[in-house]
C-alpha cells in the first residue's frame, strides 16, 4: 500500500533540528537544506523543469573537473588508467538503479540511438507489426516508422484522454503478428505511470516482445526491472538521474541476449574490441553486444555523479517527495481553474503536472522572466518538481501561475 500524500508541517524540539513530515518519514530541515545546496540553480531560479533536464549539481561541476584534469595530465594514457574502469563501473551502477545485473546493461549515446539498435536485432518477416502508444515520445515511434520499406508495420495505440492508455487496448491490439510493443513507462505530456508489469504479461501471452521507453522513470521511480518481466528497457541521465545529456542505457533481458544480432552496433559490441579486427563481427556475449563506439567520457563522469545522489537519497525517497510536490501543484491549479492533464489518481501520477493553455510558449516565457523556469509541449504548459524543490517552492509557483489562467480563459 502506497503512503498517502502527506501533509506539510513543522515541529520543533528543543536540542532537535526542525523538521518537514513527508508521509512516515521525517525529513530534517538541514537535510532538506544540503539538498539544495548541492544544486547552485536553486539560489536564483525556481526550477520546474526536471522532467526535460535537471540541473547540474556541484559533484557533477566537480567530474567534469576530474574529467578534464586526467586527459590533460595523461592524455591517451587515460583510457587505460582510468576510462575503461569508469565505463564498466557505470554499467554496474546503472545495473543498480535498474534492479538489473551488470552484464544485462549496455551503454548507449541516447535512447534515440539504443532503440535503434534494439529494432535492428528483430527479424520482422512473420511478425511485421509493432505496436506504439499515440501518446509516447516521438523517437518511439520514428524508430520503427523508419523501417517501413523491410516490413514493418506500426500501429498507433489510440489514447481516449490525452492522458494514458488502458491496458485492455493494448490487449486488443496485440495479436500473433506482433513483434513487439514499444511503449513509455510514464508518459512524457500527461506523467501517467504505465502498468508496464501487466502489459508484459499481456504481451508475453502472444509471443510479443515489450520494449520500454523508461527515460522519464528511472530515477522517480522504484522500479526493478526482473520483477517486471520486460524484454528491452531504455533510458539515460538526462532527467531524474541528474547526469546531463550524452549518456544512456539499454536493458536487455537475459534469455534474449543470446539470441539477438543486432545490425546497428559498433566496435564497442565486439567480444574483444581491442583485437582490432576489421574482418569479423564477434558479438560480445554480453549486452554490450548492443553498444556502437567510443563512449562520451565526459558523460560518463557526470552520469556517475547523478547516479551517486540517487543512491544517498533513495528512490523511495524521491517518489515520496514526488507525490507530495505534485499533489500541491495539481491541487491548486486545480483551485485556480486550470485543466490539468495529468491523472487524479496519485498512484498513477509521476512528479511531471501538465496544463492547459492555448499559448503554453507565452506562459513559459511570462514565467522564465518571473524566475520559474519550466517547459512546454503543444497545447500544454508542463511543470516537474525534483526533490531538491520545496513545497513553499509550489505556492510560489501558483500564485506565478494564477494571473496567466485568466488569458486560457478568454481565448
Amino acid at each position: 500500500m502506497r503512503d498517502p500524500p502527506a501533509r506539510a508541517g513543522h515541529a520543533r524540539g528543543r536540542g532537535r533540528p526542525a523538521t518537514r513530515e513527508r508521509g512516515h518519514r521525517l525529513v530534517t530541515e538541514p537535510a532538506e537544506r544540503a539538498w539544495r545546496a548541492e544544486f547552485p540553480i536553486t539560489e536564483r531560479l525556481l526550477y520546474l523543469n526536471n522532467c526535460s533536464l535537471t540541473p547540474l549539481p556541484r559533484r557533477g561541476e566537480a567530474a567534469l573537473r576530474e574529467y578534464a584534469k586526467t586527459w590533460s595530465e595523461l592524455g591517451g594514457r587515460a583510457w587505460y588508467d582510468h576510462w575503461i574502469e569508469i565505463l564498466d563501473a557505470l554499467r554496474e551502477e546503472f545495473a543498480d538503479v535498474l534492479g538489473a545485473d551488470g552484464d544485462e546493461v549496455a551503454l548507449e549515446p541516447a535512447v534515440s540511438a539504443a532503440l535503434v539498435t534494439i529494432a535492428s536485432s528483430f527479424d520482422y518477416a512473420k511478425r511485421p507489426k509493432v505496436l506504439v502508444a499515440d501518446i509516447d515520445f516521438p523517437t518511439d515511434g520514428h524508430t520503427w516508422l523508419a523501417l517501413a520499406d523491410r516490413g514493418v508495420q506500426v500501429e498507433f495505440v489510440r489514447s481516449p484522454d490525452r492522458v494514458g492508455v488502458p491496458l485492455e487496448l493494448f490487449a486488443r491490439a496485440v495479436d500473433e503478428r506482433t513483434a513487439l510493443v514499444c511503449t513509455g513507462h510514464v508518459y512524457y505530456t500527461s506523467g501517467y505511470i504505465q502498468d508496464v508489469k501487466a502489459l508484459a504479461e499481456i504481451c508475453h501471452r502472444k509471443g510479443t516482445a515489450l520494449v520500454v521507453d523508461a527515460y522519464q522513470s528511472i530515477g522517480a521511480l522504484d522500479f526493478d526491472v526482473h520483477s517486471s518481466g520486460v524484454d528491452f528497457l531504455v533510458g539515460g541521465t538526462l532527467k531524474w538521474l541528474m547526469g546531463g545529456p550524452g549518456m544512456a542505457f539499454l536493458y536487455a533481458r537475459r534469455d534474449r541476449i543470446a539470441a539477438a544480432r543486432p545490425s546497428a552496433l559498433g566496435w564497442w559490441a565486439m567480444r574483444n574490441p581491442f583485437d582490432f579486427d576489421v574482418e569479423h563481427v564477434d558479438l560480445a556475449p554480453n549486452a554490450r553486444r548492443f553498444e556502437y563506439g567510443t563512449p562520451a567520457v565526459a558523460a560518463a563522469y557526470t552520469a556517475r555523479a547523478g547516479l551517486s545522489l540517487v543512491r544517498e537519497v533513495g528512490v523511495a525517497t524521491v517518489r515520496r517527495r514526488h507525490m507530495e510536490l505534485s499533489q500541491r501543484l495539481v491541487d491548486g491549479a486545480r483551485a485556480q481553474g486550470w485543466t490539468v492533464r495529468s491523472p487524479t489518481d496519485a498512484s498513477r501520477r509521476s512528479p511531471i503536472v501538465t496544463l492547459e493553455h492555448p499559448d503554453p510558449p507565452g506562459v513559459v516565457a511570462a514565467l522564465r522572466q518571473r524566475g520559474l523556469i519550466c517547459d512546454n509541449r503543444p497545447g500544454l504548459v508542463r511543470l516537474s518538481p525534483h526533490y531538491f524543490n520545496t513545497l513553499d517552492e509550489m505556492d510560489r509557483a501558483l500564485a506565478l501561475l494564477a494571473p496567466l489562467r485568466a488569458t486560457a480563459a478568454v481565448a
